[in-house]
């Protein structure tokens, strides 16, 4: 028996039944009605025999008879390729065995009157969409890759120039009291020089290793260990922009509320609004502790403009009051004019200011047209610009202060300064908003290692976040220099995100060349700086043998 015998001798489902006898109508006069339109079956022959009483067999609607072959409802479904009948015989014409679905009348009336069998179900089980899913809110940029918002470049230029200009720019005229005047302003200049190789470096590891994070490619490059090595250095950054940043908000609101209201000193208890540790663990607690809590980044988005604002108010201030500072604020520059002994600690200073590294791909990635040409002036750009900037900064900063300079210039001047207090006020509150964008990728960097494929968690999210504000928070409250955080954290997170970690990469993905000589003497010169660093800070906090910051 052939294949479309025993197709049409099939027994009777329930949900194919129909009544036996149903009235004959020529095919030129087939009207489909709603119920027959939306059946998926098709007609089919009549079977070739019938029972001995002569009564018809109870047949399912796809054995039903049709005059001429005509089928039961005109669905209109071509397929691209022809397809053969089922009998292997051709439909007539010159198309041997092909069997081709027309559409219309033409599907309803055979060129030969031949019956045409569909051997293919059509699509079932489409439905439209209900009116909830209609209503709700579609982002297209939430499913496709490429329908995300794109930046040009001058967007992409403000977002790479806003990660360099941070809370490390204040502490540019100490880089330049510690490494001397002349020595520190070709430091500033070569970091930045090396600082855009290596940020555009990343983005070469990338392609190179076909990854598409800074931490996947270094894992591609050296296993578990350099997981390990990348996030070490990642959470370090992280938490140590945490301990500035707390220590910032101790230096500045404390000191403008103290200007402002002269009697809180002297009141029962609004007197700890004055006092720097209290200050630091109400404002802390109370308003960067919650917001760290938040589980999208995107919610502290506005804390970016802020942080531009504040970065351009401090730089004029610092320029514009540098002339009303009294003598007796102002240092010595003689000693320090060529060069001084504190090189590698302003090295640590000026790279703490600089890093950017992990959010280079971040912001390849954001380009309309990514390509190497196009990223590469977006990086030149951002870091001529923030080199601009520093120097302004760190120049005004110490001819004005010499010897004096402190990690946080804005100490320097005095605090019945009006506009310094304004500055003040926006970094400290800049600082309140900032460190949860630190406390974040802390936190995303600890899941990431310890639970990559666990799902959320609101325990452990609680945990984590608890753990790092309050750690920070401790350690800020143990020092009041800004200098010594900027240098110990700089020489060893920030050195091994710049200098160490993208010239491995590099070295180990490409082919022996002159580059990869010099991005060796880059590993070597960040491995020297970051041991020579470390011992020379620490035992300066250790033995105090260094200047110890005074806390307001």
């Amino acid at each position: 028996m052939s294949e479309s015998q025993k197709l049409l001798h099939e027994p009777l489902s329930d949900s194919d039944s129909e009544p036996e006898h149903e009235p004959k109508a020529s095919p030129r006069h087939l009207s489909p009605s709603p119920a027959s339109s939306s059946r998926t079956t098709s007609s089919s022959p009549a079977p070739p025999g019938s029972r001995p009483n002569g009564s018809a067999k109870r047949q399912s609607s796809f054995a039903q008879p049709r005059p001429d072959g005509a089928p039961r409802t005109p669905n209109r479904v071509r397929f691209e390729e022809p397809r053969p009948s089922l009998n292997g015989h051709g439909s007539g014409g010159e198309s041997g065995g092909d069997w081709v679905e027309l559409e219309g009348e033409d599907y309803m009336n055979g060129d030969d009157g031949r019956t045409r069998l569909q051997r293919l179900p059509l699509l079932t089980g489409i439905e439209a969409p209900s009116v909830t899913v209609a209503e709700e809110s579609f982002n297209p940029e939430d499913h496709l890759e490429n329908a995300r918002p794109r930046s040009g470049m001058r967007s992409a230029f403000m977002n790479m120039a806003n990660s360099i200009i941070g809370a490390g720019i204040i502490g540019q005229p100490y880089a330049i009291r510690n490494a001397g005047l002349v020595t520190g302003t070709l430091l500033l200049i070569g970091l930045t020089i090396v600082v855009d190789w290596t940020i555009r470096l990343i983005v070469i590891n990338s392609k190179l290793s076909g990854t598409d994070s800074f931490q996947a490619t270094v894992q591609h490059c050296f296993g578990k260990s350099g997981l390990i090595a990348i996030s070490l250095a990642q959470w370090l950054f992280a938490f140590g922009g945490m301990v500035a940043f707390c220590v910032i908000v101790g230096d500045t609101i404390p000191r403008v509320l103290d200007s402002l209201f002269p009697s809180l000193a002297k009141m029962s208890f609004l007197w700890l609004l004055t006092n720097r540790r209290a200050v630091m663990i109400v404002l802390i607690l109370g308003v960067s502790f919650p917001l760290s809590l938040y589980r999208d980044i995107s919610k502290l988005a506005k804390a970016s403009g802020l942080a531009l604002v504040s970065m351009i108010i401090i730089i004029v201030t610092v320029i514009t009051q540098s002339f009303r500072v009294p003598a007796e604020s102002k240092g010595q520059l003689r000693g320090s004019i060529l060069i001084h002994s504190g090189i590698f600690e302003a090295i640590g200073v000026i790279s703490f200011a600089f890093v950017c590294h992990h959010n280079s791909l971040l912001i390849y990635g954001s380009l309309r047209k990514p390509t190497i040409d196009r990223f590469t002036r977006v990086t030149h750009y951002s870091t001529s610009i923030s080199l601009v900037a520093c120097l302004v900064m760190a120049l005004s900063g110490y001819l004005t202060f010499g010897d004096k300079t402190l990690g946080n210039v804005l100490n320097n001047f005095p605090n019945d300064n009006l506009m310094v207090n304004i500055a003040r006020l926006c970094f400290g509150l800049n600082m309140l908003t900032t460190l949860p964008l630190e406390a974040f990728v802390c936190r995303e960097v600890m899941n990431n290692y310890w639970f990559p494929d666990e799902p959320y968690h609101p325990n452990r999210h609680l945990i984590f976040t608890t753990t790092l504000v309050v750690s920070a928070l401790t350690l800020s409250l143990l020092t009041c220099d800004l200098g010594i955080v900027f240098e110990l954290f700089g020489a060893t997170s920030a050195c091994a995100l710049a200098f160490i970690l993208p010239p491995l990469c590099y070295i180990k993905l490409s082919q022996k060349s002159s580059k990869t000589y010099l991005a060796g003497a880059v590993v070597g010169f960040g491995c020297t700086v970051m041991v020579i660093s470390i011992i020379k800070t620490t035992s300066k906090t250790v033995m105090g043998t260094g200047e110890r910051a005074q806390c307001g």
